[in-house]
């Protein structure tokens, strides 16, 4: 099984929708670890960790949201993986 890790901005009307609780959702359903927070310019921040194929799974639905949302870009970097990672959490 190979692990990656991914760090995202989600942008667009992405706050004040249920953005965060969908990814949350969506992560979760995925066996992801990480978190998702939104940033005072209005994006959203989120790191993702888990298998590969459920990394590209989640980036895919990510990219729809909820509706309510409308996402104009993700900006996706790789990060490093980190081993201490336990479930996935909304941060405020």
């Amino acid at each position: 099984m190979m692990e990656k890790r991914v760090h995202v901005i989600a942008l667009g009307t992405v706050q004040g929708v249920g953005y965060r609780w969908f990814v949350h959702q969506v992560a979760k359903s995925l066996g992801l670890n990480g978190f998702v927070k939104n940033l005072i310019d209005g994006t959203v921040e989120m790191e993702a960790q888990g298998e590969w194929a459920m990394i590209e799974e989640f980036l895919r639905k990510i990219r729809i949201g909820p509706i309510g949302a409308y996402v104009t870009d993700v900006k996706v970097r790789d990060r490093e993986i980190e081993n201490d990672s336990k479930g996935f959490e909304i941060r405020r």
